[in-house]
C-alpha cells in the first residue's frame, strides 16, 4: 500500500500549478459571490489533503479493487434516482446534509481508474471483438445512468475520455477509422432529429441550447443567446489588465450587475476576463494547459499501462472541461454548464479532480526509472544474504 518513495521524484511543478490555479479560483469565486469564498477554500483544502494522501499510496494496490470501484460507481449513480435533488429539471445532486454531492463528477475519475486496470489486464487483446464488446458494455451502464439524469454534457465528456484512453492503450488505427466513419453519419442523424420541434431524444432545455447556437438570429432563443453575449461583453470589457489590475473600478461591471447568471460556476471565465483582463485569462489557460501537459509527461514515465492510462485520463478531464467551459464563455460552443477545473465553484468537482491528481502524482513517483532502481536494490540485498 505505502512505499518508500524518493522526494526528488515528487512533481512539485504540478503541485505548484495546482496551488496557484486554486488561489485564482478562490479569488474569482469570492468576486462572483462573496458568500461562497469560505466554502471554496474548504473544498480546496479538503481536495489538497486527499491528493497528498493518495500521492503516497501505491496506485497499483488501489486498482486491485477495480470491481469494487466499478460497482460503487453504479450504486452511487443509482442512488441519485432514489435520493437525488432536482434542479433545473435534472436530478444530479444528493443532499448529504453538510454538502450537496454530484456523483457524476466523481464517476469520471472512478471510470478512469476502472478502465486503467481493465486495459492493462487486456493489453494483449485490446483489438479483439470480445474485448471491445466488454469495454462498451462496462462503459454503457454508467453512461446510460448519467444520460438519464439528464446530463448530456458529462455523457459526451466521458465518451470522449473513453475514446482517448482506448487510443492511448493501443487501439488499432483500422478500428479507429471505422469508428470515426460510423460516428459522422450518426452525429448528422442526431442533429437532424434534435432540430425537430417534437423530438424526444433530449430534453427541451438541451435542445434550446443547441438551437440557440445553430440559429442565433431566432428570437425564440434570445435568453440563451443573451447569456453568452453578456459573457463575451464582460470578457471584452476587461481589455488587457481588467478592472482590478488596471485600477478601473469606475467601469460598469456586467458581472456585478447580474447580467451573467451562474458566474461563479459555468461562466467563471467571464469574471476572470472582466476583473483581470487578457492577462488573467491567459494565466488561467496557461496553468490549465500546464496541468494537462504535466499529466501527459508523467504518463511517459509510468511503470505500466495502468499508470499511463490514469495520467492521460485525468489530464483529458482537465483539458476537455477547460476547453468546453472557455468555448461556452466566449460563445464558440453552445452552453453546456461545464465547470472550469479548479476555478469554478463546485466542491464535488474540485475534490474529484484532486483525487485524480493524487493518483497522477503517485504514478510519477513510481516511474520506470524508480522501479529499475528498486529491483536492482532488491537484487543486491538477495545476493548479500545468500
Amino acid at each position: 500500500m505505502f512505499r518508500q518513495y524518493k522526494l526528488k521524484d515528487y512533481n512539485f511543478r504540478l503541485l505548484f500549478y495546482l496551488l496557484l490555479i486554486c488561489g485564482i479560483g478562490v479569488r474569482l469565486v469570492g468576486t462572483a459571490m462573496p458568500s461562497l469564498r469560505t466554502r471554496q477554500i474548504l473544498g480546496d483544502a479538503l481536495g489538497i489533503a486527499v491528493m497528498l494522501i493518495l500521492s503516497f499510496i501505491d496506485y497499483s494496490w488501489i486498482l486491485n479493487f477495480q470491481w469494487l470501484i466499478y460497482f460503487f460507481n453504479i450504486l452511487m449513480l443509482l442512488a441519485v434516482y432514489a435520493f437525488g435533488d432536482s434542479a433545473n429539471g435534472a436530478a444530479r445532486w444528493m443532499d448529504l446534509g453538510f454538502i450537496r454531492f454530484q456523483p457524476t463528477e466523481l464517476s469520471k475519475i472512478l471510470l478512469i481508474m476502472f478502465f486503467a486496470k481493465f486495459f492493462m489486464d487486456h493489453e494483449d487483446d485490446l483489438n479483439k471483438i470480445r474485448t471491445l464488446f466488454l469495454s462498451v458494455v462496462y462503459l454503457g451502464i454508467p453512461l446510460f445512468l448519467i444520460y438519464q439524469q439528464p446530463d448530456l454534457k458529462n455523457t459526451i465528456t466521458i465518451l470522449l475520455i473513453f475514446c482517448i484512453l482506448y487510443y492511448i492503450s493501443g487501439l488499432s488505427y483500422r478500428v479507429i477509422i471505422t469508428i470515426v466513419l460510423t460516428m459522422i453519419p450518426l452525429l448528422l442523424v442526431f442533429l437532424a432529429i434534435v432540430i425537430q420541434p417534437d423530438q424526444k431524444l433530449i430534453r427541451d432545455y438541451q435542445r434550446d441550447r443547441i438551437m440557440s447556437f445553430l440559429y442565433p438570429e431566432d428570437d425564440e432563443y434570445s435568453d440563451e443567446i443573451e447569456q453568452q453575449s453578456n459573457s463575451r461583453t464582460a470578457i471584452a470589457s476587461g481589455e488587457l489588465l481588467g478592472r482590478r489590475l488596471g485600477q478601473r473600478e469606475d467601469v460598469y461591471s456586467v458581472n456585478e450587475g447580474n447580467f451573467v447568471a451562474e458566474n461563479q460556476t459555468d461562466f467563471i471565465f467571464a469574471v476572470a476576463g472582466e476583473e483581470y483582463g487578457f492577462v488573467g485569462c491567459a494565466t488561467i489557460i496557461f496553468l490549465l494547459f500546464g496541468i494537462a501537459i504535466e499529466c501527459i509527461l508523467t504518463s511517459f514515465r509510468a511503470k505500466d499501462l495502468a499508470g499511463k492510462v490514469l495520467c492521460c485520463g485525468v489530464g483529458s478531464v482537465v483539458a476537455i472541461q477547460s476547453f468546453m467551459n472557455i468555448c461556452v464563455a466566449t460563445g464558440i460552443a453552445p452552453n453546456t454548464g461545464t465547470p472550469l477545473p479548479f476555478v469554478s465553484y463546485g466542491l464535488t468537482s474540485i475534490v474529484s479532480l484532486f483525487i485524480g491528481m493524487g493518483l497522477v502524482l503517485n504514478v510519477g513517483m513510481q516511474s520506470s526509472t524508480y522501479y529499475r532502481e528498486l529491483r536492482l536494490t532488491e537484487h543486491e540485498l538477495k545476493e548479500e544474504y545468500l
